[in-house]
């Protein structure tokens, strides 16, 4: 009889534990297009993009992932329909040299009732957040790396 309440209480533990893991788990995810949220972190991004590059830009997403408050994005921007945008008209023309294109990377923090940007890169040609203080702070699974 002892055994059988023991065994009851390990398996029950077992399962919360097991369940308490899926669930962190699955904090971290894709917002999908049409969302709010997708919606809302581009819209965050677009100010600091257009001021280096002109307006209207839209983005193409590369990689995209939120969770707990945080998110980060992966993103080729161009201009509205496909189109390129030039580097030599941008801010960044006496850099182009050093670039990876106009990829960017960004990390946004959703406080205030809002996506925040906190930190993002333009052009990077290596995995800039290895190693960052700043990104030890957000949940695994957020960067692609």
């Amino acid at each position: 009889m002892r055994f059988q309440k023991l065994a009851i209480v390990f398996l029950s533990s077992l399962l919360l534990m097991c369940a308490g893991l899926t669930a962190s788990a699955q904090t971290v995810h894709e917002p999908s297009r049409g969302t709010a949220e997708r919606k809302d972190i581009l819209d965050a991004m677009r100010p600091m993009m257009e001021a280096r590059v002109g307006p209207p830009v839209e983005f193409v997403v590369n990689w995209m992932r939120s969770g707990h408050g945080w998110a980060f994005v992966q993103v080729s921007p161009q201009r509205p329909g496909g189109g390129a945008i030039d580097l030599s008209r941008t801010t960044f023309a006496s850099q182009a040299d050093y670039m990876d294109g106009l990829v960017t990377f960004a990390l946004l923090r959703y406080q205030f009732n809002r996506w925040n940007l906190v930190d993002f890169v333009v052009g990077p040609t290596d995995v800039f957040w290895q190693g960052d203080p700043l990104y030890a702070q957000v949940p695994l699974g957020l960067t692609p790396y």
